[in-house]
């Protein structure tokens, strides 16, 4: 079990690396207002080919800007971008009075959207990976992690059963995160990751 969840935790920091450059979807309103988050931060879309636009989960706890579904079976990508002011500033804002470290704020980032998904009754750790260089370089990212969720049944997560959670930082610019939900961890959900892989990109 040990060694394929590494694969799959492998699989998902490789697969950021891959996949065509794929056609635009019209601007929608829901579009339109995801552009000014990737303007904040210098982040180019591409809205992937074989995805539909859905509403992701918007409570105060998850607050995602923009989802999309593949049309071919049940799995979504849920996209969230943020400044680095804007991290700071949300950091503040929930009481952390630390000495941040703006360049390490995609860690507590990550961890903290990963624990807020995770079934509160599993005890278990979260399976964690750090992105290798060469896969950050062709985002122009400088740091990233991978986080594997088991997921209790909410219908804030749409009773998905399975989510990885991927951010990536660009260091004095901001964070992108992307989280793809799936009820199984089979090759249907890395042909999903796949196709969505080359659809956001630091500038």
């Amino acid at each position: 079990m040990a060694r394929q969840i590494q694969y799959i935790l492998l699989y998902a920091a490789l697969f950021f690396g891959f996949g065509p450059v794929l056609g635009q979807a019209k601007l929608s309103p829901e579009l339109k207002a995801f552009n000014k988050h990737l303007a904040k931060t210098g982040i180019t879309f591409t809205f992937p080919a074989g995805f539909k636009e859905v509403k992701p989960g918007y409570t105060d706890d998850y607050g995602f800007d923009y989802g999309i579904a593949s049309v071919e079976d049940e799995s979504e990508i849920w996209f969230k971008i943020r400044s680095q002011k804007d991290n700071l500033a949300e950091c503040l804002k929930k009481g952390d009075k630390r000495i941040i470290n703006p360049d390490s704020l995609y860690q507590d980032i990550g961890l903290s959207q990963a624990n807020a998904f995770k079934n509160k009754s599993d005890e278990r750790p979260l399976f964690i990976r750090s992105i290798p260089p060469i896969t950050l370089s062709r985002y122009n990212a400088d740091l990233g992690k991978t986080y594997l969720i088991s997921l209790p049944d909410e219908q804030e997560t749409k009773h998905y059963k399975f989510a990885m959670l991927v951010i990536l930082q660009k260091n004095k610019v901001g964070t992108v995160m992307a989280v793809c939900f799936a009820n199984e961890l089979g090759p249907g959900f890395f042909k999903n990751l796949n196709k969505a892989s080359s659809c956001l990109k630091f500038n």
